[in-house]
């Protein structure tokens, strides 16, 4: 019978037991060991049994409870607090405690009263008395049945008891990490407290010696005020006195308001005039431009210049030739030359050369004076007209040097291209003041045997052609494909272009110059100038040409390469020839393309363009025949009538 209740027993405990999780063991506080301590002699009141019967469970639920981890119940649900301070968690401690005393106390449990047991003095049946031994036994087994079922019943209630308890221990530990939270929070926050209460004592510390020195500055402001005070009396007798003044000013003012509108009326009388003398000034640089026009159309539309070259150091030693300048005429030269008889006589006879030009320049005249003869000629250039200057003769005549100058240049030793350039850029940035804006695009680029090359590229592309085209079909402007078009807005820009082109020019050695030019080298400048104010706009190319060396073959003693040069050479030269010549006649066809030189200079050499040539010839008797060729080829230059120039202007 024991063992049955035992068993029982011993099921009921096992069937209380709760499985511990081992990631939910926590450490008590001090707070929670302190309420655990109160608990304790509750539970033990609680769990006191009435019998000895009931001290088994007592122990085991006794172990239960210390081996048994708290969880989340939701027998005792209770309110979380709002942290404030220690005295809320003082307050919420109490309510807890007074809580779980109210919660931790169940029904005392009904436990049947023991029977009665035999008084110690009465007397034992006798052996015999079978049947009064067995209700003895009868009774005692009828007694024990029901401290049984009362030890069933008290175990039941105390297991039911056993796991209200664990789930207020584990809600009580669930409140207590709360509040160990809460606590920290709260010491947390009584930290921060601390800490800006430190600050607010450092911060009356400061404000009160801040209150103490302004304190010290209220003292000399009051004294400053009333030092104040006696100047701002000083300063109502100023004023009074400057009211004064100012009922006197007042009545200058008005006459200077009277002023002031009679200098307005002027002011804008002025203003029409000045609007009318900028009509007036742009009536007068249009008159300027046409007479400027007119002079140079009364010069010749095509004109030629002749210069000759003076005398080297290393030609001193050889005969020079016969050349006569007239003192009184600066358009004529005379050569002659003294000819042996063809009849075998002794008797020679002197043969003359008369030529006339536009202006001759003898071997003393420096760069700058033949730049004065043509500096209104590139004026004309930027007033909107195209413009072509070139220089011809044989080789060694002096073409390079008239156009571009020596190998170390000066200011006096300067060629024309770039005393051109210096004159074009001046003229700009004065027309500036007049409203003009002008755009200028530089090239640079040689015709080498009817082959086009770019002189201001360091290494040309083989791949890349050079052709003659037209910009489109309506206009006979043309350009070259692949050539470098650079934009240039002052001389030094230009004179760099210059330099290095001139580094990349073909040259060779013939009989008649070490340094031969062999090709045409064309400089060109686009110029593009715009008038916001009178919404005039202007475009012209300024050409600059060094001509490749005239020479006869039999002079040249040309051979090889050299040969092909030099047939190539005279052949281009030809052809310009013959298409000034067709300009002359005004033929109906004008044989631009026979050579590359006058396809890409048609537009220069035309009728709406300007054109000038310079003539180079040596001073030297054994050039005499090359001179006078190319004096005759000038003089029939020089006859053309190319028609009127047109300023291409929008």
């Amino acid at each position: 019978m024991e063992t049955s209740i035992e068993k029982k027993q011993q099921q009921s405990l096992k069937m209380s037991r709760l499985p511990v999780p081992p990631n939910r063991k926590r450490q008590l506080s001090d707070e929670n060991q302190e309420q655990m301590s109160r608990v304790k002699p509750v539970l033990g009141k609680r769990l006191r049994p009435s019998s000895p019967e009931a001290e088994l469970p007592k122990v085991r639920v006794a172990a239960s409870i210390a081996t048994t981890r708290p969880r989340v119940a939701s027998a005792v649900a209770l309110p979380k607090p709002q942290v404030i301070g220690r005295q809320s968690l003082v307050v919420l401690n109490s309510r807890n405690r007074a809580n779980l005393s109210a919660t931790a106390a169940p029904a005392k449990p009904k436990v049947t009263a023991p029977a009665p047991a035999q008084p110690a003095g009465a007397k034992k049946r006798a052996a015999w008395d079978l049947k009064g031994q067995v209700n003895d036994m009868r009774d005692k087994v009828t007694t024990y049945k029901g401290r049984v079922q009362s030890l069933s019943g008290e175990n039941a209630r105390l297991a039911s008891t056993k796991e209200q308890l664990a789930k207020q221990v584990e809600t009580l530990s669930i409140n207590n990490a709360d509040l160990s939270q809460q606590l920290r929070t709260v010491e947390s926050k009584l930290q921060s407290e601390q800490q800006k209460l430190e600050n607010f004592e450092r911060e009356v510390q400061r404000l009160t010696g801040l209150c103490q020195r302004q304190e010290t500055e209220l003292a000399n402001e009051k004294h400053t005020v009333q030092e104040l005070r006696e100047t701002s009396h000083n300063l109502a007798e100023q004023l009074k006195h400057k009211e004064n003044k100012l009922i006197c000013l007042e009545g200058d003012n008005s006459t200077l308001k009277t002023l002031v509108r009679d200098q307005s009326a002027q002011i804008s009388s002025l203003e029409h005039t000045v609007e009318e003398r900028d009509t007036q000034v742009h009536a007068l640089e249009t008159e300027r431009r046409r007479l400027h026009n007119t002079v140079q159309e009364l010069k010749g539309n095509i004109r030629v210049f002749c210069r000759v070259r003076p005398t080297l150091k290393s030609e001193k030693a050889l005969p020079a030739g016969n050349i006569i300048f007239s003192p009184n005429d600066e358009k004529a030269i005379v050569l002659t030359k003294v000819e042996e008889s063809h009849i075998g006589r002794e008797r020679s006879q002197s043969v003359k050369y008369d030529f006339n030009f536009d202006c001759v320049f003898p071997p003393t005249t420096g760069q700058a004076p033949v730049f004065e003869e043509i500096s209104l000629l590139v004026q004309s250039a930027l007033d909107g007209y195209p413009v072509c200057i070139f220089a011809y003769g044989q080789t060694g005549s002096g073409k390079t040097y008239t156009m571009e100058g020596p190998d170390n240049i000066s200011e006096e030793t300067m060629g024309m291209i770039p005393r051109a350039i210096q004159q074009i850029f001046r003229s700009a940035e004065e027309l500036k003041i007049k409203g003009w804006q002008y755009k200028f695009t530089a090239s640079f680029l040689e015709i080498y045997n009817e082959t086009i090359k770019d002189l201001l590229v360091n290494r040309p592309d083989k791949k890349h052609e050079y052709e003659i085209r037209k910009v489109n079909t309506t206009s006979n402007e043309v350009y070259v494909t692949n050539l470098r078009y650079v934009e240039v807005s002052s001389v030094e820009e230009v004179h760099d272009l210059l330099h290095a082109a001139k580094t990349h020019r073909s040259v060779a050695k013939t009989a008649l110059n070490d340094r031969s030019s062999r090709s045409h080298s064309v400089f060109q400048l686009k110029i593009e100038g715009e008038n916001k104010l009178r919404d005039i706009h202007t475009s012209s190319v300024l050409s600059l040409i060094d001509l490749a060396g005239s020479e006869r073959l039999d002079r040249s003693l040309s051979t090889g390469d050299r040969l092909k040069e030099t047939q190539s050479i005279n052949t281009s030269l030809s052809t310009l020839g013959m298409v000034i010549t067709s300009l002359c006649n005004k033929e109906s066809h004008i044989p631009y393309r026979n050579s590359k030189l006058t396809y890409l200079l048609q537009n220069s050499l035309g009728g709406n363009s300007k054109v000038l040539m310079f003539v180079n010839i040596s001073p030297l008797e054994e050039n005499f025949a090359e001179s006078v060729n190319s004096l005759r080829f000038a003089s029939k230059v020089n006859e053309c009538v190319i028609g009127t120039a047109r300023a291409n202007r929008k």
